[in-house]
């Protein structure tokens, strides 16, 4: 049994929330660098190229990477030989939250309510998403999401007999209904299978992969890259102002599911893709 104190949980996520917000991870700076080459469209360069400045101006001067930082969204695998002590775990998150959001004067975004809408002005409480795995680690991923890319996400309940082009149908479906509303270039992530929550769960956790690494299943590595290069088709470009850039990436995580379900939810990122992850 390993002891982890709640106040390393409370540092840690204060760093990795200020961090997000303010510099692109490692994989998602690699495929934005090379959209930038690949581009065919002037505008939509131009466009890459000024969002590389933005994101310059940011990790120099500690500004954020967008206006809108994001509503927390926390991922954690948690050891089954780990013991909290010092108080609440999620008590523990979420003043990890208040105390980065407050920190790095990042804006604060979440409302009490959903129909009072009373900000809580520190952007707590985030949403927490607890994962019981073997051995003594805690694995923590933070991904601020911000809600232009938010709203344009869709959960699809299709029919077995709808079959994979279902799925690409879905897919991209929801590609063009966000069309410029996501600020392409845009990450997407699918989540196939489970149930109606379970393949929200996916589609959301499906941003945070490296994209580095890629699929272990065959026919999903297949299915992520054919997507990928039918949503670039699309025209949709950067900003929405056309070219061949609309999507970085597809991830795509599956599930087993009911005999009787086809569940596919797409969740969609904005160009950043804020993720951080560490291990304690």
């Amino acid at each position: 049994m390993r002891t982890v104190q709640t106040s390393e949980i409370t540092e840690n996520i204060r760093e990795m929330c200020i961090e997000a917000n303010h510099f692109l991870s490692r994989d998602m700076r690699r495929v934005f660098d090379q959209a930038a080459e690949k581009e065919e469209s002037p505008l939509g360069k131009q466009i890459l190229e000024q969002l590389k400045e933005n994101l310059q101006i940011a990790g120099d001067d500690m500004i954020p990477i967008c206006q809108d930082t994001g509503m927390a969204v926390i991922f954690m695998k948690i050891g089954q030989d780990v013991h909290f002590e010092g108080g609440s775990l999620a008590g523990a998150v979420n003043q990890g939250v208040r105390e980065g959001y407050t920190d790095g004067y990042l804006r604060k975004s979440v409302v009490k309510d959903p129909i009072e809408r009373e900000n809580t002005k520190d952007n707590t409480p985030a949403v927490i998403h607890y994962e019981i795995v073997d051995g003594d680690q805690v694995d923590i991923t933070v991904a601020p999401k911000g809600f232009g890319s938010e709203n344009m996400s869709r959960v699809f309940m299709l029919k077995p007999a709808d079959g994979i082009e279902g799925v690409k149908n879905a897919i991209l479906t929801a590609v063009k209904d966000a069309g410029p509303n996501a600020c392409p270039p845009m990450v997407v992530g699918v989540g196939v299978g489970g149930t109606f929550e379970k393949c929200a769960l996916m589609a959301k956790h499906a941003l945070t992969r490296n994209l580095d690494e890629v699929s272990p299943v065959p026919y999903v590595r297949e299915l992520e890259k054919e997507m990928l290069e039918k949503i670039n088709e699309l025209g949709i470009g950067p900003g929405g102002l056309g070219g061949t850039v609309t999507a970085l990436a597809v991830n795509i995580e599956t599930y087993p599911t009911h005999i009787a379900g086809l569940p596919v939810a797409v969740n969609i990122c904005c160009h950043v893709n804020r993720h951080v992850h560490r291990v304690i």
